[in-house]
């Protein structure tokens, strides 16, 4: 057992779970695989926007860290995700649109509320598709207090393919630098990783110290009127 650190401070994002998880649910789910999916639906939803929220079987089955937590009786990985997943849509926690597939690949999940009921009827009736819509991806290792987190708060929304070039950022660049340029980034109005990026780049190519930070006014300019002023929507 992995010894847990504490909840961090500072201000923490917090997922709303309805009572009724506690008072209807939580007294009759008696599988933890079950459990684990319930949960992790609710907060995957909330990160969600708009009015048509939902999860796929591959969101589900994408997150290593979720994965990792779901084993026993013999199945593998993906065998107790599915198994989890029938318990809960049996349950009538989850509503699941499968179409006519017998294998969970390409299934999608809603949450059995009105906001949930609403999109699976719209969904069978063939009033709306999830194909060519965005679909924000969440994954339990960014919510720990990092650099995607850092990302969120400050720039924009997390995608795959930025959450890709944050972790490479990661491993070749110190985390206070990450954290000043995106600070950088803010002040100037330049919220784009691209930014961020020539800013890092300049700092590995030229150096940077003390002596670098105390003349802020100079150095700001030089990243909006010069080589990275195109970067910079005026």
């Amino acid at each position: 057992m992995s010894l847990f650190g504490g909840f961090p401070p500072g201000k923490v994002r917090f997922t709303p779970i309805p009572a009724q998880f506690f008072s209807d649910l939580l007294p009759e789910i008696d599988h933890l695989g079950e459990m684990k999916v319930t949960l992790y639906a609710l907060w995957f939803l909330e990160r969600q926007e708009g009015s048509l929220r939902y999860i796929t079987y591959e969101d589900f089955a994408g997150d290593q860290r979720l994965l990792a937590g779901l084993t026993g009786s013999g199945q593998n990985e993906l065998e107790y995700l599915t198994d989890a997943l029938g318990r809960a849509v049996r349950r009538g926690t989850l509503l699941e649109a499968r179409g006519d597939q017998a294998s969970p690949d390409g299934a999608i999940y809603f949450l059995n509320s009105p906001r949930g009921r609403a999109a699976y009827q719209a969904l069978q009736e063939g009033k709306w598709s999830p194909d060519g819509q965005s679909h924000s991806q969440a994954l339990l290792e960014m919510e720990r207090p990092n650099i995607y987190k850092l990302y969120e708060e400050n720039v924009g929304p997390l995608t795959p393919m930025i959450a890709d070039l944050l972790r490479d950022a990661e491993k070749s660049y110190p985390y206070d630098w990450i954290e000043e340029a995106i600070a950088k980034a803010v002040q100037n109005n330049a919220r784009k990783w691209s930014y961020i990026q020539a800013i890092l780049r300049s700092w590995q190519e030229e150096g940077r110290d003390g002596t670098n930070r105390q003349d802020s006014q100079k150095d700001n300019r030089s990243y909006t009127d010069g080589e990275l002023g195109y970067l910079i929507d005026h």
